[in-house]
């Protein structure tokens, strides 16, 4: 017992040491809403939700800008949560999102599209992630696609791409080529995850080889960005690999 609780604080102390990300600026909206700056055109948003069986949680979503127009990736948990981050950066920083894309369809990453559409903002996902909205009586993204999908904000390029299942079956990452930055969502483990965390809706047998595409895809990405957990660079993909791996002992 004792083990286990020490155990417990010692993540919650890495977790709070990884967050901290020293050397990058860092915005409080609110109890439950942040921004991380790391790079120039980007910020990490973090939001804290309760999620059943697992408490607080943080989760993270990326935002990429041009000039005052941006692309939200992953929205937090929920509606108003959604609400006090898009209106603080269109009140704050004058910021207007142009379009959003989410990474699954869990929650975490889309259970504030339900605003956005009140907003008028464009949405993009997976066909997939389309199919399983609608299965389960989600609001559901506008506009769909199979394998991969570019977008654009003004001049800057956005490449969004399905490599397989890992965490869900229909999870997938985003490629800021400019910044070199990898939204990788929940397939990707911080450094302090000692699991694959929840897969219940995922493939474990496809999970290894997925996360190997994306290794062989991004040789140049400089930051990833997990979906729960601080970001980091290329070594959080060796990381997951290692999980994957333990995951079948």
């Amino acid at each position: 017992m004792m083990k286990n609780l020490t155990m417990l604080i010692l993540i919650v102390l890495i977790q709070q040491m990884g967050y901290s990300q020293n050397g990058y600026e860092r915005i409080t909206i609110s109890d439950n809403v942040e921004l991380i700056k790391i790079s120039e055109n980007a910020w990490v948003h973090v939001s804290y939700s309760h999620f059943s069986g697992y408490g607080r949680i943080a989760s993270n979503g990326l935002i990429y800008l041009d000039g005052k127009e941006a692309f939200l990736f992953d929205t937090p948990a929920s509606d108003s949560l959604t609400a006090e981050l898009v209106s603080w950066l269109k009140e704050k920083m004058d910021i207007k999102i142009a379009g959003f894309v989410p990474n699954h369809w869990h929650s975490d990453c889309m259970g504030g599209l339900g605003f956005l559409q009140t907003q008028h903002i464009d949405s993009y996902a997976n066909q997939m992630t389309i199919n399983m909205a609608r299965s389960k009586n989600l609001t559901v993204p506008l506009h769909g696609f199979k394998d991969s999908l570019q977008l654009h904000l003004n001049d800057k390029a956005i490449a969004c791409f399905y490599l397989g299942p890992a965490h869900s079956m229909d999870n997938i990452v985003v490629w800021i080529p400019s910044e070199h930055i990898l939204f990788a969502g929940c397939m990707i483990k911080s450094m302090d995850a000692q699991d694959l965390g929840n897969t219940a809706d995922g493939d474990l047998v496809a999970y290894p080889e997925t996360i190997e595409k994306l290794k062989k895809k991004f040789p140049t990405a400089k930051i990833v960005i997990p979906g729960h957990g601080p970001f980091g660079g290329k070594e959080l993909i060796d990381h997951t690999i290692s999980l994957c791996k333990n995951s079948r002992r």
